[in-house]
């Protein structure tokens, strides 16, 4: 008999729950795992579904300690639009506005770059700064936090979902289990439609602040090439829905081809020029972004003054200083 509850039906929270721990501990075939994950993607995962799953890793994952007030910004993946490491970039600028970013993370899956595999290129050492990630967000004000280093129950399921070749509940997860346990988010998903399905489940997690983001295009973080829906969860529990546009933070329009990326060393060099000061949609992108970090953070509370102050520790030079000192503590 399978382990697994008929997954063709919305799953009650205490069925979702078995479902997903029995599978992160080796329960199931891979037949068995295969058949439900798809089952599930093809009827739609509820909010409910997908709280359990992130709390099923949650429990499962290898954390770090944090400092009050750390924030992630990180996108679920998987929009298909090979474009520049927006939200790595967006990590590292808000840090230098002096907010604590743990930064979750992995290698590419669908694009040519994953933050993992721009952030090597730049010269970082993964292996070392997952070792001293701790260390680094108290020292610096910021870490990455390599998935697969901090997520061994997951190692099992890899093949399963890569024969599967297609989106399972597990795409959305990566943003929903931090190892830094952090209570304040900016996330990014490909799905518009989610967006709401996606706050929820943030919500019943429990949160002090956050965003989720998706461009009108399938964009996994703010578009400056249209307009993007937005829900923003309070502490209280309430989420307020809203559309944003790159004019609400003073920015200009841009399409999506202006940020398309390459491979990593070709993102890794753009991400350094950025940094350097170099002007254009990437840059915007970037200030977009971060400024809803900020206002996620606590910082600021309009997005103008958020994308001011992002562009400000660019142009001081403190969001590359800080890029250089992580790479140099090894």
């Amino acid at each position: 008999m399978t382990p697994f509850p008929d997954p063709t039906r919305p799953l009650s929270a205490a069925e979702a729950s078995e479902a997903f721990c029995a599978m992160l501990d080796g329960a199931g075939t891979e037949d068995e795992i295969s058949a439900f994950l798809i089952a599930l993607s093809d009827r739609g995962e509820t909010a409910v579904e997908i709280a359990a799953a992130a709390r099923a890793m949650r429990e499962r994952m290898i954390p770090i300690a944090a400092p009050a007030g750390a924030i992630d910004v990180c996108g679920t993946g998987g929009d298909g639009q090979h474009s520049l490491n927006v939200s790595t970039a967006v990590a590292i600028v808000t840090a230098a506005c002096d907010v604590p970013v743990a930064k979750h993370g992995n290698r590419a899956a669908s694009s040519k770059a994953g933050g993992a595999d721009t952030l090597e290129a730049l010269g970082l050492d993964l292996d070392s700064a997952t070792a001293h990630a701790e260390a680094t967000l108290s020292d610096l004000g910021i870490c990455f936090l390599f998935a697969q280093n901090h997520h061994p129950a997951l190692k099992r399921l890899g093949p399963i979902r890569k024969a599967i070749g297609r989106r399972t509940i597990f795409n959305l997860m990566g943003p929903l289990a931090n190892p830094a346990r952090v209570r304040r988010q900016l996330i990014g998903i490909a799905r518009p439609a989610y967006v709401p399905i996606y706050s929820e489940a943030l919500r019943d997690l429990g949160v002090d602040h956050a965003m989720i983001v998706s461009g009108d295009e399938g964009l996994d973080e703010l578009s400056l090439a249209g307009g993007n829906d937005v829900a923003e969860i309070e502490s209280t529990g309430i989420i307020g829905m809203r559309r944003v546009s790159a004019t609400d933070a003073g920015l200009p329009s841009a399409p999506l081809d202006a940020i398309r990326g390459g491979d990593a060393a070709y993102n890794a060099a753009a991400l350094r020029r950025l940094l350097q000061g170099e002007t254009g949609a990437y840059r915007d992108a970037v200030l977009f972004n971060t400024a809803a970090a900020l206002i996620v953070a606590g910082k600021v509370t309009d997005w103008r003054d958020g994308a001011e102050e992002a562009a400000e520790a660019i142009d001081k030079g403190l969001a590359n200083a800080l890029l250089n000192c992580w790479i140099a503590y090894q």
